[in-house]
């Protein structure tokens, strides 16, 4: 993994905001810093460890926000995540990447409302908002790496995020109370069969080029 982050700036966005474009590509290269080992901050897990830094960082310097907002926005995204934390899981081992970068995208909305000093029930309705519109989602690496489709799932997930805060700072409420939605991330996610939770025993990681990956990468 590489470089994918270098080739999205390079690119002139046509479709996507600023904000949204710049959390898209920030999110993909920390993710991709992670795939080559270099030290990163696991939030939650070093798999989605891109997901919250490359949302922040890109909504403080697109609105030219302080180092005040930043800390708000790290004490929500953590608190969010050890709620996560507490009352289900946020391995992608146990509970699928619903639990791993659904989480994280999740600890990014609070903490980007957090950031724009919206209201405790925002911060907790983006967290709602974000989850339940990732239920269901399989962890299956190919080839037993977190890379593909782990780096640019962080990258989606960014501006998945971004939808959710903006949700919830335009007064959309989920009828679904934030509680609630995690136990049934976490009920989903411990139904969900051994092959779909990071043993690349299923999913992508058994399609043929999936497969055509994890020989060469075997053979190296």
């Amino acid at each position: 993994s590489g470089g994918q982050a270098h080739v999205l700036l390079e690119h002139t966005p046509r479709l996507m905001s600023p904000t949204a474009y710049k959390a898209l590509t920030y999110a993909i290269a920390v993710n991709e810093a992670n795939a080559k080992m270099f030290r990163v901050v696991a939030c939650p897990t070093a798999g989605s460890c891109g997901v919250m830094p490359g949302t922040m960082c890109a909504v403080a310097e697109e609105l030219k926000l302080d180092d005040e907002a930043m800390l708000r926005g790290f004490f929500m995204g953590a608190g969010i995540g050890n709620v996560i934390t507490n009352q289900a899981c946020v391995a992608g081992a146990v509970g699928g990447c619903q639990a791993e970068v659904g989480s994280a995208a999740a600890m990014a909305a609070g903490a980007v409302v957090a950031m724009l000093e919206g209201t405790t029930k925002q911060a907790i309705n983006a967290v709602a908002l974000c989850l339940k519109n990732v239920l269901g989602l399989v962890c299956d690496p190919v080839g037993g790496l977190v890379e593909v489709p782990c780096v640019k799932r962080n990258g989606i997930y960014a501006v998945h995020a971004l939808s959710a805060a903006e949700m919830a700072m335009a007064g959309l409420i989920s009828q679904i109370p934030v509680d609630e939605v995690i136990e049934a991330m976490d009920r989903i996610g411990r139904a969900l069969p051994s092959t779909l939770r990071e043993t690349s025993e299923g999913g992508l990681a058994t399609t043929e080029t999936g497969r055509r990956i994890a020989k060469q990468l075997a053979e190296m």
